[in-house]
């Protein structure tokens, strides 16, 4: 053997085994984990809190051994009080930390309001620049493990509606590791919505590179029609993706990811070559944020569209507890026959 093949021999081996230690099979909730480890390493101003997320590594578990490794100062609980959480999470940033605070439920979100909305959004603006609120919250989000009330909900449209903030949601455990580091060096604050029923599921995370972070992704590849979604929706129309394509249909799945800002060149290049579009939410119908992708897409696609942007969504009730979940999250069927009404517009 020459030594020009042994050196390239090696040089793969070599390649090889980085690739295999680069990638790791993870859940979301182990991938998530393993950012907030990093994080709380890199960044010594990093601080991590919130209900039982100190001893107990939080009720998902996701801040499991950070406080035995990175201590009680860095990684500690805090009462049952969401807008004491928040207003914390105001000073610490205000005297230079970088504070990640989980909210235990999308619901206990509501006491805190006050503080999301009229200190950590607008702190940069109101101080011109001089106190930036580098604030993560992260927010177990939306419905799927059929808890008691509250501990299902579905946000986003209100959180993007407010100035200041930013809304991301991953749809996978690759994407939730590098979304949330990304998230975490940010120096705005960052509503990191978590889809509590996808913590377990498991996937590939290449810990050496993130892709582009920035915006929206393509899922899977189509030629007919687009479905867009976020968060724990995107694996239900991957599902209905897979069952359309056995009648012939090939449908395009945008994961939108960041829901503040929206992607908009991304929708208009999807649904520009699809020329169909329906999107996929949890959230009620009316206001829900379905409505302004619909009319980003109406807006930059309208000459070429061949039906209206079509809604598949939850209905205008409180977000129901329990087995009527099954009733309100979008399934499958409900979002076929999106899919069936937009194929089957006839104009006049």
């Amino acid at each position: 053997m020459s030594e020009s093949t042994t050196a390239t021999l090696e040089t793969a081996t070599r390649n090889e085994a980085t690739t295999k230690t680069q990638s790791t099979r993870l859940s979301m909730q182990q991938a998530l984990n393993r950012a907030l480890d990093e994080i709380l390493s890199a960044d010594p101003r990093t601080v991590v809190f919130g209900e039982d997320c100190g001893q107990l590594g939080g009720v998902f578990r996701i801040t499991d051994g950070l406080q035995a490794k990175h201590g009680e100062s860095r990684v500690f609980d805090t009462p049952l009080a969401e807008s004491g959480i928040l207003g914390m999470s105001v000073g610490l940033a205000m005297a230079g930390f970088h504070p990640i605070p989980e909210v235990q439920f999308d619901g206990f979100a509501y006491p805190a309001i006050n503080q999301i909305v009229c200190q950590i959004a607008r702190m940069n603006y109101r101080s011109r620049g001089k106190l930036p609120m580098p604030i993560t919250l992260r927010v177990p989000s939306f419905g799927g493990i059929r808890a008691p009330e509250h501990h299902g909900e579905s946000l986003e449209a209100l959180f993007a509606h407010v100035p200041g903030l930013k809304v991301v949601s991953p749809s996978d455990p690759h994407d939730a590791y590098h979304l949330l580091k990304y998230a975490a060096s940010r120096p705005d604050p960052v509503i990191f919505m978590e889809p509590k029923s996808r913590y377990w599921q498991k996937g590939d995370v290449d810990t050496s590179d993130g892709g582009t972070l920035t915006g929206a992704r393509i899922v899977r590849p189509g030629r007919h029609l687009t479905l867009v979604a976020w968060g724990a929706m995107v694996a239900r129309c991957m599902q209905v993706a897979e069952l359309a394509a056995e009648d012939g249909i090939d449908v395009e799945v945008l994961d939108l990811r960041w829901l503040k800002p929206i992607d908009a060149q991304a929708l208009a290049t999807s649904v520009g070559k699809t020329r169909r579009a329906v999107v996929v939410h949890e959230a009620p119908l009316t206001s829900g944020l379905g409505a302004e992708v619909a009319q980003l897409i109406t807006q930059s696609c309208f000459d070429t569209l061949k039906a209206p942007v079509e809604r598949v969504t939850g209905f205008d009730v409180p977000y129901p507890s329990g087995d009527l979940e099954d009733e309100y999250i979008p399934n499958i069927d409900r979002i076929l026959l999106g899919i069936q009404r937009v194929l089957e517009y006839r104009r006049g």
